[in-house]
C-alpha cells in the first residue's frame, strides 16, 4: 500500500486486526500479561428503586475465603472521597440555579434507583466476591418511588430528593418568549403534537470494564478503561473525586467495543477500583454483565415534549414553540442537563426558516437510572419533533408534506444563516439534497406500489424526514507527529476511536500530507501519559477537531522539514520546495525523501550536532460546529392482521460535506440508521410502576434490532463543504441516529392514514400497531 488520496474508499486498516482476534480490550489486559494478579471487584446493588439503609453488615462477607475488602459509603467518607460530579452549570429561568443530586461511588443512607451502587466486594475470585456479596446483610426501609414523568410529577408525590420538592431539578428555556407568542398570535393555523420519545439502552457490545492499579511510592494510579477519552475522564477523577493532582492519575484506553455516548462519562466503578488498589496495594479489576450494564449504565432519551407550529396563510412557518419534559434519572450524570437543554434546542430549527423560537425543557428526577447522551444527544429528540410536527401540519393544512418541507427551507443564498436559536449555519444546499433523495426513491412512483401492496392485503406508507445536526461546538484538538528510529511516523491525537475507524482516516490525512506510505503510520491515542491533552470522542466532533490539528501539524513538519533540507542539501531555505513526500531545490534534481530526512536529522542530533528535527504538535482551534445535514425516507408495508411491520426500501441522501472516506461515513450511517430503527420499531425499556423494577433488564426482555429487522440501506453523499474547517468536513458518526426514527414513523403513519390512525408513538411494535388498527376498526 504506497499512497492513498483523500476522499478514496479505503478499507479500514484497524479491521484486520480486529477481525483476527488481535484487539486488546479492558478485559483482555491480565491475559495480555497486563496487572496479572489482579484482584476482582463486584458490586452489591440496590434491590429496591427508592429505600433507607438502616444498616449494613459485612460481617460475614468479610469472614468468607478469598475476601479481601468489602467497602461501603462508610469507607468511601472515611478516605475524604469527593463526587462523582455532574459537569454541567446551569440556571433555572428565573435565574437560580439548578438542582443537585449529590452522588458518591457508593449509596450514602438512601438508594435511588433499582441497581444503585451499595457495596463494592474485593476478592481473589469471581466466585468468592459473588458469594460475599450474597452474604452481605443489608436493612432496608422502603419508600415510595417514582420511575415515570408523570408519577414524578404528581401533586403530593414524595420526592427524590429532599432539597428538590417537586422533582424538578430544573426548569430552563431558550429563545424569544415574546417574539414567539406574538407570531402565534399572527398564525393563519397552529398545529401541537405532543410525542414521547422513548428510553433506550445503549448496549454497546463491548461492556464497561475497568483495571486500577496504585503505586505506593509515587502515590499514582493508573485506569486502564474502556472510554471515549482518556483525558475528560482523568481530569474529573483527579478533581472533583480524589481530590489530588491530576499527575498522579494515569488513564490508559485501549481498544473500546462502541461507545455511542454512554462511554465518555465517570462511573462509580472506576473510582471504587481505584480506591481499591490503594488500600489493597493490588490491581483490582471489575467487568460490568450484561444484566448489570442495563442497570448501571447512563440510558438515553425518555423525553415527553409537546411542539407547536405557527404558519401563516401560505404555509410559511412564522414560529416554533416547544415544553420538554425530561427523565434525568435518579442522579445527574456527567453531562446529563446538557442533553435536551442547550444540545438540544440548538437545532430546533433545523433546515426551515422560523422566525422565532421559545423552548422550555424541565429536567426531572425519578427513580431510574441515570440519563445521559445516547448517539446524537438531544438532536435527535428535536429532529424527531420538528419532523412529526411538520407531517402533522401537513395534514391539517392540505398542504403537500414536500411541498410545506420546500416552502420553507432556508436557501443557499441566505448562507451564512442564523437561526433564532443562535446557530449560524455556514453551508447547506437543502433543496438538492431533498430532490435527490425523492428522484433516488421514485417518489412519483409510489402510488402505484402502495396499490401493489394493497392488492396483497397490506398496507404501505412512504415517509420522509430532513434532519439536520449541530456537531461538537467552539472547540481546540492537539496532534502532534513523530519521526521513530524505525523508519515508522507516530501520530499522537486526544481523540478515541471506539469503533469509527479513526486509525484509517488519521493515517490518510498524513500520508496525503506528507506523501508517506500508510502502512508506515502508526496513531497513537488513550494514554494520557503520551498525550498531553485531549478532548476525546463525542458529539462527532473528531475528524473535523483532529483532523484539522493533524492538518496544522503536517504543515509545521513541512516547513520545519525545509529547514532541515536545507541543512542537508546545503541550499537556502526559500529554494525548497516539498512535494509528494520529497523536498528538492527548485530547478534542480537534488532532493530527499521525508523519511530519509529525519532519521538523518535523528542520527545528527545524536552525534551532538545542532539540527532541526521534523517531529511537531501543534493545536487547532475549532471556531464552529459543523452542521450535517440530510434527508431520510423509508417505505413500510403493514400487515393489518398481525400488525407486523416490514421495511422494503430505506433510502439516505447525506450532506457530511467532504467525505474523507466514503466507506466509512456509509458503514457509520448504516450503523446510525441501525440503531434509529431499535428505537422506532423495537427499543424500550419499562419499569414497573409499583415496584421500581426494570422488566426489560436482559436481551431476553429488551429487544435490539437483528440483520433480520434491517433492510437494505441505500446511502448517497451529497458534498456541500463546510466552510468552518480546512477538510470541509461536517461530522457524520450521528447523522443515521437522527433522521431514521421520524422517517419510520411518518411512513408508518401515512400506511395508517386511510384507517384514520394520525399518530402513534414509539415503539411502533406489531402489539402496538394491531391494538391501533382494533380501535380504530371498533371506532
Amino acid at each position: 500500500m504506497a499512497k492513498f488520496g483523500l476522499s478514496q474508499p479505503l478499507r479500514r486498516i484497524e479491521d484486520p486486526r480486529l477481525l483476527i482476534g488481535g484487539g486488546r480490550y479492558t478485559d483482555d489486559l491480565t491475559a495480555h500479561g497486563v496487572a496479572t494478579g489482579a484482584a476482582i471487584g463486584t458490586i452489591l446493588r440496590s434491590p429496591h428503586a427508592h429505600a433507607r439503609i438502616l444498616s449494613i453488615d459485612t460481617t460475614a462477607a468479610k469472614a468468607l475465603p478469598g475476601v479481601l475488602a468489602v467497602l461501603t459509603a462508610e469507607d468511601w467518607k472515611a478516605e475524604g472521597l469527593g463526587e462523582i460530579p455532574c459537569s454541567v452549570p446551569m440556571k433555572n429561568r428565573d435565574g437560580t440555579p439548578r438542582g443537585n443530586t449529590p452522588r458518591g461511588a457508593l449509596a450514602d443512607g438512601v438508594v435511588r434507583h433499582v441497581g444503585d451502587p451499595v457495596a463494592f466486594i474485593v476478592a481473589e475470585t469471581h466466585e468468592a466476591a459473588r458469594d460475599a456479596a450474597e452474604a452481605i446483610e443489608v436493612d432496608y426501609e422502603t419508600l415510595p418511588s417514582a420511575t415515570d414523568l408523570a408519577t414524578a410529577t404528581a401533586p403530593g408525590q414524595p420526592p427524590v430528593w429532599p432539597a428538590i420538592a417537586d422533582n424538578t431539578v430544573f426548569d430552563w428555556e431558550t429563545g424569544d418568549r415574546a417574539e414567539t407568542e406574538r407570531l402565534f398570535a399572527e398564525a393563519a393555523h397552529v398545529t401541537r403534537l405532543t410525542i414521547v420519545n422513548n428510553r433506550v439502552v445503549v448496549a454497546s457490545m463491548e461492556g464497561r470494564a475497568a483495571l486500577a492499579e496504585y503505586d505506593p511510592a509515587t502515590e499514582r494510579f493508573t485506569l486502564h478503561a474502556g472510554t471515549q477519552g482518556s483525558w475528560p475522564l482523568k481530569s474529573t477523577l483527579a478533581g472533583a473525586t480524589f481530590k489530588i493532582a491530576p499527575e498522579k492519575i494515569r488513564v490508559v484506553t485501549h481498544d473500546v467495543g462502541g461507545g455511542f455516548g454512554m462511554k465518555i462519562f465517570t462511573y462509580p466503578e472506576y473510582a471504587l477500583c481505584m480506591m481499591a488498589a490503594r488500600r489493597l496495594h493490588r490491581p483490582v479489576r471489575w467487568t460490568s454483565e450484561r444484566t448489570e450494564a442495563f442497570l448501571s449504565d447512563t440510558h438515553g432519551r425518555d423525553n415527553i415534549t409537546t411542539g407547536e407550529i405557527a404558519l401563516d396563510r401560505d404555509g410559511k412557518f412564522l414560529a416554533l414553540r416547544t415544553r420538554n419534559i425530561a427523565n434525568m434519572g435518579a442522579y445527574l450524570s456527567t453531562y446529563g442537563p446538557f442533553i435536551p437543554t442547550a444540545a438540544g434546542t440548538k437545532v430546533l430549527a433545523s433546515v426551515y426558516g422560523f422566525r422565532a423560537i421559545h423552548a422550555n425543557v424541565i429536567g426531572v428526577v425519578t427513580n431510574t437510572v441515570p440519563v445521559d447522551a445516547y448517539r446524537g444527544a438531544g438532536r435527535p429528540e428535536s429532529n424527531y419533533l420538528v419532523e412529526r410536527l411538520i407531517d402533522a401540519a401537513a395534514r391539517e393544512t392540505g398542504i403537500d408534506r414536500v411541498e410545506l418541507r420546500r416552502r420553507n427551507m432556508v436557501p443557499p443564498s441566505a448562507m451564512p444563516h442564523t437561526t433564532p436559536v443562535g446557530q449560524t449555519y455556514d453551508s447547506g444546499d437543502f433543496n438538492q439534497v431533498l430532490d435527490h433523495a425523492l428522484a433516488a426513491i421514485d417518489w412519483p412512483g409510489f402510488p402505484a406500489r402502495r396499490a401493489a401492496s394493497e392488492a396483497q392485503g397490506k398496507r404501505r406508507g412512504i415517509g420522509l424526514a430532513y434532519y439536520l445536526e449541530a456537531t461538537g461546538g467552539s472547540d481546540s484538538e492537539r496532534a502532534e507527529v513523530r519521526f521513530a528510529e524505525n523508519g515508522t511516523v507516530e501520530v499522537l491525537v486526544g481523540t478515541q476511536s471506539t469503533g469509527q475507524g479513526h486509525e484509517t482516516a488519521y493515517a490518510m490525512i498524513t500520508a496525503n500530507e506528507l506523501g508517506i506510505p500508510i502502512e508506515k503510520i502508526r496513531i497513537v491515542q488513550g494514554d494520557s501519559d503520551e498525550i498531553p491533552t485531549g478532548g476525546g470522542t463525542g458529539g462527532a466532533r473528531s475528524l473535523y477537531s483532529e483532523g484539522t490539528a493533524i492538518l496544522a501539524t503536517t504543515a509545521t513538519v513541512i516547513d520545519k522539514g525545509k529547514q532541515a533540507a536545507s541543512e542537508a542539501l546545503e541550499a537556502s531555505p526559500g529554494d525548497i520546495e516539498f512535494s509528494t513526500g520529497r523536498f528538492s531545490i527548485a530547478g534542480t534534481d537534488r532532493g530527499i525523501g521525508i523519511l530519509e530526512l529525519a532519521q538523518a536529522q535523528r542520527a545528527r542530533a545524536a552525534r551532538g550536532e545542532t539540527v532541526t528535527l521534523l517531529d511537531a504538535a501543534e493545536v487547532a482551534a475549532i471556531p464552529a460546529h459543523t452542521f450535517p445535514n440530510g434527508c431520510h425516507v423509508a417505505e413500510v408495508e403493514v400487515d393489518p392482521d398481525t400488525g407486523h411491520i416490514n421495511i422494503p426500501r430505506y433510502l439516505v441522501v447525506d450532506d457530511v460535506g467532504h467525505a474523507l472516506n466514503p466507506m466509512i461515513v456509509m458503514g457509520q450511517v448504516h450503523g446510525g440508521v441501525a440503531q434509529g430503527i431499535g428505537q422506532a420499531m423495537l427499543e424500550h425499556t419499562v419499569y414497573d410502576k409499583e415496584s421500581g423494577q426494570l422488566l426489560s433488564a436482559s436481551f431476553m426482555d429488551y429487544a435490539l434490532p437483528r440483520a433480520g429487522d434491517l433492510p437494505p440501506i441505500e446511502v448517497s453523499l451529497v458534498a456541500i463543504p463546510c466552510l468552518t474547517n480546512p477538510l470541509g468536513v461536517k461530522g457524520a458518526g450521528e447523522a443515521g441516529a437522527v433522521g431514521s426514527p421520524p422517517a419510520l414513523m411518518n411512513a408508518l403513519i401515512d400506511a395508517l392514514s386511510s384507517d384514520g390512525i394520525t399518530h402513534l408513538d414509539m415503539p411502533a411494535t406489531p402489539e402496538t400497531v394491531w391494538k391501533a388498527l382494533e380501535t380504530a376498526r371498533a371506532a
